[in-house]
Formats: structure tokens, sequence, C-alpha cells
């Protein structure tokens, strides 16, 4: 089984250490990624501003670079779900389709692929789990709650359930946007600050000494709002939680 990893253009510039924790625990289930040097971004931010013919040449590449693999790993759910939704009308034919669903994020390969149930080890820390809109209501990482419907499981709080030591603190609102959706937090900056003020206040009220999510764009959305007021709350990938954790 090949699997090649995909790591979005933001975590490669800005957070490197969530793909170095991504190949870790890929690693520690006998998972042996390879990382193809010529991968370029998803496309994401032009689906998101309408420039389609600049997201098709994107997606075009994707397949290009991708398609000798099995599986496609990437630390976000935000790109994965761009991926599996997108790719197959940007791209049409057979390969792209499948390569659209053999595109995961990383916590949804970790756990419905590769049939990981507890990661074991200890952390000692009280998390908030941020549900990225995208990896939620796009990808149905969890069960949104504006829906009637029986519960999905949520691979990333899964995994870290598993854990021995972690609190998962309780939101009001579990499952509200940060407000970062991409060119939105440029568009609308006083909204996209709002909201994600918003969501910091509800985790402060519930405790969170570190916010996690399956996305990095989120994290550093409200990293930067919570660095301006002097918060004490750390902000790390799910990756990184889960591979910095003691192992026996």
């Amino acid at each position: 089984m090949q699997v090649g990893l995909f790591i979005p253009c933001y975590v490669d510039q800005l957070r490197p250490e969530t793909g170095l924790a991504s190949v870790e625990l890929l690693e520690e289930q006998g998972v042996d990624p390879e990382y193809p040097s010529e991968q370029t971004c998803c496309g994401q931010a032009f689906l998101t501003a309408g420039a389609a013919p600049q997201a098709r040449r994107l997606a075009r590449r994707y397949v290009e670079v991708f398609s000798r693999f099995d599986h496609v790993v990437t630390p976000s759910a935000s790109c994965a779900a761009t991926m599996r939704r997108h790719l197959p009308h940007l791209v049409p034919g057979a390969e792209a389709l499948r390569l659209a669903a053999a595109t995961f994020e990383l916590c949804e390969y970790l756990v419905d692929v590769l049939q990981v149930r507890d990661l074991g080890g200890r952390l000692d820390a009280r998390v908030g789990l941020h549900a990225s809109c995208h990896g939620l209501r796009e990808l149905r990482l969890g069960t949104p709650s504006e829906v009637c419907e029986p519960p999905r499981r949520d691979p990333a709080r899964q995994l870290l359930e598993g854990v021995a030591g972690v609190e998962i603190v309780e939101l009001t609102r579990r499952d509200e946007c940060c407000g970062f959706g991409g060119v939105f937090a440029l568009d609308e900056e006083a909204v996209s600050s709002r909201m994600g003020l918003d969501r910091l206040e509800d985790h402060q009220r519930a405790g969170a000494e570190v916010i996690t999510s399956t996305d990095v764009s989120c994290l550093l959305h409200l990293g930067g709002l919570a660095s301006r007021r002097g918060l004490p709350i750390r902000f790390q990938h799910v990756a990184e939680l889960l591979a910095g954790r003691e192992r026996a």
C-alpha cells in the first residue's frame, strides 16, 4: 500500500511541526508515507474566492502528483474536503474520482482505514477541541448540531479520548465557526475577528488549557487573536498533541 502525504501550504510555511507529527503518527502504525516534493496547493483559496480556472489548474496538478498512490493523507480536514468534494468536478475522469475517494484527513485515516481504536500513552491536559467546519460538515467527522440524525463518530475526539490524562472540555456551542473561512477573514475582517473572539471566550469558560483542531488554519486564526490579548492558551494541531503524548 503506497501512501502519499499531502502537506497544506500553510502547514509547510507556518506550522511544519504539524507535518512532522503526522509522519510520526503514521510511522507508529507501520505506515511509511512518501512526501512528493513537487506537490502544490489544493486550490481551496481559489475555490472560496470563486476563481475556478485557477483552482482547476491546481486540481490537475494534484492528480498528476498523487495518482500513483493508493491513499493520500493530509493533516487538514479542509484540504481533504476540497479534494473529496470538488476534485471530480474540477478534473473529470475516473482517476480524479478514485483519488478523491482515496484522500483522507489524518485522524480519519487512522481510525477508519487503519482501524486504530486506542493510541494509549498519557498526556495531562484540559483540551478544547475545535470542530473544523469542513471536517464536520463536508467530511462528516462528527454530527453538526443543526441536523437531526444519529450521532456520527469524530475520529479526532476518539483518538484524544484514548489517551490517559486528556480531558476534553465541553463547550456551550460545540461546533460554531471560528470565523477564519479562508478569504472571508480578509474580506470581512471585523466579522471574522468577532467570531474568533466568541470561540475563544467559549473555550476559556470551559477551562481549556490547549485548543486543538484538525485544521491548522483555524488554529492560526484563533492563536493570533489570543496572542494579541495575552491569553494563556496553547494552540496545537491534534497530530502534535497525539505525537507529544508520553508512551508507556
